[in-house]
């Protein structure tokens, strides 16, 4: 062999070594993501909740790959919208998991779209949380199940508990209510948790009536309530309903003493501003707001980085909802972390004894996967002058009244002294 074939031989053998090398170190770089599936409301009537979930949810999934990912690989979220349709679930997540090959699953927001996966991820027997469910695993009792809810170990009353805590105290003590409600998911469930707490505080129901979801007129609902002259009101809604349900209320001149308890939309910023100070007098209730014994360094932090991110995004800037989705990621994490594991019945085992550091506080989930401890607030918009988001840049104009501990102000009642007569 000649010298120059000697040379051209030895230098291809180099050029192999080195590519061998750079082979060698490609798994280590970039190791296969661990993928996390989910469907998401990103257009349709649920879209203002959904995309403020899923810009919370991809903070977390930048938080977790800037500390190094999850058992040394990269987390990648995997997501589709489901249009705000729940029969749009069953197709997503069977293309997640049969598709795509997700490692793990968790739901969109809201109650109808977590029932309608529930079925799927029982049959694939897939860890599953919850976001923004309520009492969803009621009927399933599936071990794997966990909430991303505050409302405790009874979470049908949980979110108007406040709302009735706060109407006996007052004297003189009101007597009667009315219940409104849409007939859906969460309508159902959390009006016959309403009905629970007006038998425990002693009020007599004298209007228990739901409406179809496809209602956009609300003037005939709320004439009927008005006809019976109820004391309190209480509404269980979805964000379109309830701005219809509000704007009727004007529209008819309806004052009933006190009015409000689980009306969905009016966590968003959009929301309000839209209703300004149509809000005023309302009680509804809050998962989550940056109260003193709330707030916390890390939740914080979260909402400094939500906010850059959510004008970019163009949703909600202001709201306080996403810390809910932040930290439904961060259980799951948390879990995976802890197990060292991707293994559902693994990592549902854990969930079900460990205690979870989150931004919305600590967290433990009880045997039907809700929350051992009910943390839901009771908030009244006060004083709101304008329809500019402003108004909603603090908690001036929604005050925190239930529970007494972490009350930032005091109620005004009659709803007719914060409206005007």
């Amino acid at each position: 062999m000649s010298a120059t074939s000697r040379r051209h031989g030895l230098a291809a053998l180099m050029r192999a070594a080195a590519l061998l090398t750079v082979l060698a170190a490609v798994p280590a770089q970039a190791a296969d993501p661990i993928k996390i599936g989910l469907g998401m409301s990103l257009t349709g009537k649920l879209a203002n909740n959904g995309k403020m979930s899923l810009v919370a949810m991809q903070i977390w999934e930048d938080d977790i790959n800037a500390k190094g990912g999850l058992l040394g690989r990269p987390v990648k979220l995997v997501y589709y919208d489901d249009q705000s349709e729940p029969g749009q679930i069953p197709g997503i997540y069977s293309k997640l998991l049969d598709i795509d090959k997700v490692d793990l699953i968790v739901s969109g927001y809201a109650s109808t779209q977590i029932a309608a996966a529930m079925p799927l991820a029982m049959e694939r027997k897939k860890l599953f949380i919850g976001l923004a469910g309520t009492a969803i695993n009621d009927e399933f009792h599936y071990p794997m199940y966990f909430a991303m809810v505050p409302n405790g170990p009874t979470p049908k009353p949980a979110f108007t508990h406040g709302f009735f805590k706060v109407a006996e105290a007052q004297t003189p003590k009101p007597e009667t209510i009315a219940l409104a409600y849409a007939d859906a998911e969460f309508g159902q469930n959390v009006c016959q948790g309403a009905r629970e707490n007006a038998k425990a505080s002693g009020f007599k129901i004298i209007y228990d009536k739901n409406y179809p979801p496809s209602t956009v007129d609300f003037t005939p609902v709320v004439r009927a309530i008005a006809a019976r002259d109820p004391d309190l009101l209480v509404v269980c809604s979805y964000p379109l309903d309830t701005v219809g349900i509000v704007k009727a209320m004007h529209e008819v001149g309806f004052k009933p003493k006190m009015w409000g308890g689980a009306m969905v939309g009016l966590q968003s910023t959009a929301l309000k501003a839209q209703l300004g100070p149509l809000l005023n007098g309302i009680v509804n209730f809050e998962t989550w707001m940056p109260v003193k014994a709330r707030e916390t360094a890390d939740s914080v932090d979260f909402l400094n980085k939500y906010k850059a991110r959510a004008k970019t995004a163009g949703t909600d800037a202001l709201a306080y909802f996403p810390v809910m989705a932040y930290a439904d990621l961060q259980v799951l994490g948390e879990a995976v972390a802890a197990t060292k594991s991707l293994k559902d019945d693994v990592l549902a085992a854990y969930m079900h004894r460990a205690t979870f550091k989150t931004v919305v506080g600590d967290i433990t989930f009880g045997e039907n996967g809700e929350w051992t401890e009910d943390h839901m607030l009771s908030a009244q918009f006060q004083n709101i002058t304008s329809n500019s988001v402003e108004e909603f840049r603090d908690l001036t104009t929604e005050v925190v009244v239930y529970p007494p501990q972490l009350k930032s102000g005091a109620l005004i009642y009659p709803y007719a002294n914060a409206v005007g007569n």
